[in-house]
């Protein structure tokens, strides 16, 4: 499948472009049940990390922030009770794996490395891709906690911005159960803050442009599983909280140039054990 001059026309002039059935409903509900099979194996012992796009510059830890060459578990921030404690189960209280899981787990990087995202690749320009980033986020009925507007390039900046995210539908998305909204063409607006290491480690956010965002020009991309979307590295997005009954869940791939600069600034590092990878 190759994108039409009109579908890339549409993901220039939008920031985003959605491609319905990209993945068979059966490679969905594989890559949920091996989700569900390593949080089965996951003990958590002493480690509680906590993802929220709340007060990052404070939650940020090493759990967190070491873990761009690793399988990790990170829990909603309304898991806990005030002891500590989890409210429900862990695997109705987990927010998302990360962030390595396309290189590490043999399931997820089958996922991430067939033709036709090769090729999806390929037709969006991006030369020589790596894959930078891969993370299942399960959006929990009930506490599935609120993804803030952003942009990703202020969480992975490279220079030329060219880095472009793949969202992977693998439960229906709705308004109700906490699907992406995005601002059509907001990647006009160009980078408003770059999240950076700073000299003694700790995690900061650099603000180019303080206004707010448009948030009245905020659209809901509601889609069936096995939709894919495609997101511009500038374009803001963001999720609601899940208050339903029913799950979310996602999987998400970063892809970049070789030839654009990654900086050592950015939050999310590999060892050079484990070096990026593209489609091979």
């Amino acid at each position: 499948m190759k994108l039409t001059p009109a579908q890339l026309q549409q993901y220039r002039r939008d920031g985003y472009l959605v491609l319905e059935d990209f993945v068979s409903h059966a490679a969905c509900d594989s890559l949920r049940q091996r989700a569900a099979q390593l949080v089965h194996e996951f003990e958590p012992g002493e480690v509680a990390s906590i993802f929220s796009t709340h007060e990052q510059s404070r939650l940020a830890d090493d759990y967190f922030l070491n873990s761009g060459d690793q399988i990790r578990f990170f829990f909603e921030a309304d898991a806990f009770r005030a002891d500590g404690t989890l409210k429900r189960d862990k695997e109705r209280s987990l927010n998302k794996i990360g962030h390595a899981l396309h290189d590490l787990d043999p399931t997820f990087s089958s996922f991430s490395r067939t033709k036709e995202i090769k090729q999806l690749v390929a037709d969006l320009g991006v030369v020589q891709p790596l894959l930078l980033q891969g993370m299942y986020i399960f959006k929990q009925p009930e506490i599935g906690g609120e993804v803030t507007c952003h942009q990703d390039s202020t969480f992975l900046y490279t220079e030329p911005v060219e880095i472009v995210g793949l969202w992977f539908a693998l439960e229906d998305a709705t308004v109700e159960n906490g699907c992406l909204w995005a601002i059509p063409g907001g990647q006009q607006l160009g980078l408003k803050s770059r999240w950076l290491r700073g000299p003694d480690g700790a995690m900061k956010f650099e603000v180019f442009d303080a206004a707010p965002w448009p948030d009245e020009q905020l659209i809901p991309l509601e889609v069936q599983q096995g939709s894919m979307i495609i997101l511009h590295g500038l374009l803001p997005h963001r999720s609601l909280p899940n208050r339903s009954a029913k799950s979310r869940q996602a999987y998400t791939l970063h892809v970049i140039p070789a030839a654009c600069r990654y900086p050592k600034t950015n939050w999310l590092q590999r060892s050079p054990n484990l070096p990026l990878r593209g489609f091979d």
